[in-house]
């Protein structure tokens, strides 16, 4: 993985955690181990979702994580 691609998906996760109030690690569990919304959705998109803005990117995210029931 591209080190470019990595800091986005570190990005994310701590993005993610600062919206969901929760730890960055507890994150980084529902992305990779509860769901595959790390490996089949933020890293194969990195192309369009780099460009897009802080909040769109974690709204997006905290969605889809809904949608997949990671979170309520």
């Amino acid at each position: 993985m591209p080190d470019s691609v990595l800091d986005f998906v570190i990005f994310c996760i701590e993005e993610v955690a600062t919206q969901l109030q929760l730890p960055g690690n507890v994150v980084y569990d529902l992305l990779a181990e509860k769901s595959d919304i790390l490996s089949n959705y933020i890293v194969p998109s990195y192309d369009v979702l780099h460009t897009q803005s802080r909040q769109y990117i974690v709204d997006d995210i905290v969605s889809l994580m809904r949608e997949e029931g990671v979170i309520a």
